[in-house]
């Protein structure tokens, strides 16, 4: 399917035609971000908190202690939202009311449910690793019995969600168009800087190849 439904939760009040329920362009978005917000409701109080994530197939996964207490409400059937934004650009108008951000943001709304096989467990925590740089994984040692133990995994199927993007100029009033402001767009981008050893690294490792391509090449990520 290359749409997901669109729903109440989905469907965009404000500025509609900004919102997709693309799977591919949602999946990119996904797949592009670090980090997601995570939000829950907990002993009465709305919660939300920053988590790495990476999307296998047709879910995002998310990991942590055993005695994480998000873990624990997630993994109790509490439904959540989670945002992932990606920040393109500062919109710089003439007038301060149409100042805005270019962006591409995905909101998945889902109920956990646990990975508890410990196969998958460590291939999902092996793809977390490729997530953050491609390759890391065969140049890392994989987690030991007892790290899995200590690990949980959830998973949050990618079932109802939608994105929403701005993309391009500012949108001033036609009246402010010839004020002596000046107007455009401020590109941003996350990049990667060059590697920094550990300082207790053993004598003669050498960067791996990944990293010099992701981070020593000063790659966007």
């Amino acid at each position: 399917m290359s749409s997901l439904p669109l729903t109440s939760r989905t469907r965009l009040r404000r500025l509609p035609d900004r919102g997709s329920q693309d799977r591919a362009l949602i999946y990119q978005i996904l797949d592009e971000g670090l980090v997601c917000h995570v939000s829950f409701v907990h002993a009465a109080h709305p919660v939300v908190l920053p988590m790495a994530y990476v999307r296998v197939d047709d879910s995002i996964y998310l990991h942590g202690s055993t005695k994480n207490r998000m873990l624990d409400v997630l993994g109790a059937g509490a439904p959540c939202c989670v945002a992932v934004t990606l920040l393109d650009g500062l919109v710089l108008a003439r007038s301060q009311f149409h100042h805005s951000m270019n962006y591409r943001s995905v909101a998945l709304f889902a109920q956990a449910e646990d990975v508890t096989d410990p196969e998958r467990k460590a291939l999902v925590l092996a793809a977390l690793c490729e997530h953050l740089v491609v390759g890391r994984s065969s140049v890392s040692r994989a987690p030991t019995r007892q790290e899995l133990g200590g690990t949980r995994v959830l998973g949050l199927p990618i079932v109802e969600a939608s994105a929403k993007c701005r993309s391009g100029p500012a949108l001033d009033s036609a009246e402010d168009l010839s004020l002596p402001y000046w107007a455009g767009v401020l590109p941003l981008a996350l990049r990667a800087g060059a590697p920094i050893a550990d300082a207790q690294l053993a004598p003669g490792v050498p960067i791996p190849e990944v990293l010099l391509s992701h981070g020593g090449a000063g790659r966007a990520v």
